[in-house]
């Protein structure tokens, strides 16, 4: 304790330590790429098992209609944050609100691994089997993040990928 204006003076001021601990930025990328690529191929890869027909008409939508796909996005996505906000502050609304985000979430993951899938299938086009297409789709969503400031072109490609999902289901 330090005391100011001398002994006996009124204003006391205590120091305490900070411990600030700093974690490494490159685990932080690495880890992101790596959840980025694994999330592509599983949700991609249980898309294709289950519907392949949704996935490949999803696909051409996105590719046919980018920026509007983009634009669906966008507007899903504000959508989902207003609904959540509206259901959160109600309180009741709590565990709608909860299995709201966690359906947006898997719809914005299925659209991405489509969106990835097409553009994968655009690169490597392997109609026998879809997964390499798949696997190059979600490699190249890796890298993205990996790279660092890719992490925002992988962004905008799941927004317009969730797009497409959006748009199929409002038509």
């Amino acid at each position: 304790m330090i005391e100011l204006f001398g002994a006996g003076a009124v204003g006391s001021v205590t120091l305490q330590t900070v411990d600030i601990t700093l974690e490494n930025p490159i685990e932080g990328v690495l880890g992101g790429a790596v959840t980025a690529f694994l999330s592509t191929l599983v949700f991609g890869a249980v898309a294709l098992a289950i519907r392949p027909d949704y996935v490949d008409r999803t696909a051409a939508s996105f590719l046919d209609d980018l920026v509007g796909s983009f634009l669906y996005g966008l507007l899903g996505l504000v959508g989902v944050a207003c609904a959540t906000f509206l259901l959160v502050i109600s309180f009741i609304g709590i565990p709608f609100a909860l299995l709201l985000v966690l359906v947006a979430y898997v719809l914005w993951a299925i659209g991405s691994a489509i969106a990835f899938l097409a553009i994968g299938d655009r690169l490597v086009a392997n109609r026998e089997n879809r997964l390499v297409p798949l696997a190059v789709g979600a490699g190249i969503n890796g890298a993205l993040v990996l790279s660092g400031i890719g992490g925002l072109v992988a962004l905008c490609i799941g927004a317009a990928g969730f797009g497409a999902v959006v748009r199929r289901w409002l038509e």
